[in-house]
């Protein structure tokens, strides 16, 4: 089963993403965790080089292109073959982002983004992609209070933040079989318990089907 978790900046998903990995393979299954952008060797420079905020001159479709590059060999390299292999996969975001970021974010024209993200992914879709929703001023001022490095998109308009947060609004709504949207503007621990008590019961019904 692929499972990914998305949300604007600062939900907590990688804090989260790696709590639940922990509970996870405490309950004895096997599962693999990953992010993007990087997850792999090549992806890791490439998260590198897109997060950099000294690369203010990377136009929205070179920043489209290396997230995608990333995704490619993601899926090539550790995705498909940890779900071949009988795994579950944690992915802390996947190709919502791009749509979400760089779609809503930047606006660039999504038809053209999910032919894109078809070509990288090979259509591989996450089975269910959770969504740690959080305002974006309270996100924000979470990165900036908790002394976290921020990076090139952090550093992005509080419209443009909106926007994308705005769009996984959307994304969710398109395809309510597969999100659940999940309130993160709560103690962790309350957080926490939701993700676990919805991803257990995904796996049983799963397993069942």
């Amino acid at each position: 089963m692929f499972i990914t978790l998305e949300g604007p900046e600062g939900s907590g998903k990688s804090s989260q993403i790696r709590l639940l990995y922990d509970y996870l393979l405490a309950q004895g299954v096997a599962v693999r965790l990953t992010r993007e952008p990087g997850g792999t060797p090549i992806g890791d420079e490439i998260r590198a080089c897109v997060h950099n905020v000294q690369n203010t001159a990377m136009c929205p479709e070179a920043e489209l292109l290396l997230y995608s590059a990333s995704r490619a060999q993601l899926v090539w390299e550790v995705i498909r073959p940890s779900l071949a292999a009988g795994m579950v996969v944690l992915c802390d975001r996947y190709y919502d982002s791009t749509l979400a970021y760089q779609g809503y974010g930047r606006g660039l024209d999504l038809t053209a983004l999910r032919q894109i993200t078809h070509f990288a992914t090979g259509g591989l879709k996450p089975d269910l992609t959770l969504l740690l929703d959080i305002d974006v001023e309270v996100g924000l001022a979470r990165r900036t209070d908790g002394g976290v490095e921020m990076n090139r998109l952090d550093l992005e308009t509080v419209a443009f933040h909106r926007r994308v947060r705005q769009g996984y609004h959307q994304l969710a709504a398109q395809e309510p079989s597969r999100w659940l949207t999940i309130d993160a503007d709560r103690p962790p621990d309350a957080v926490q318990t939701d993700l676990r008590t919805i991803v257990t019961q995904c796996l049983r019904g799963h397993v069942n089907t």
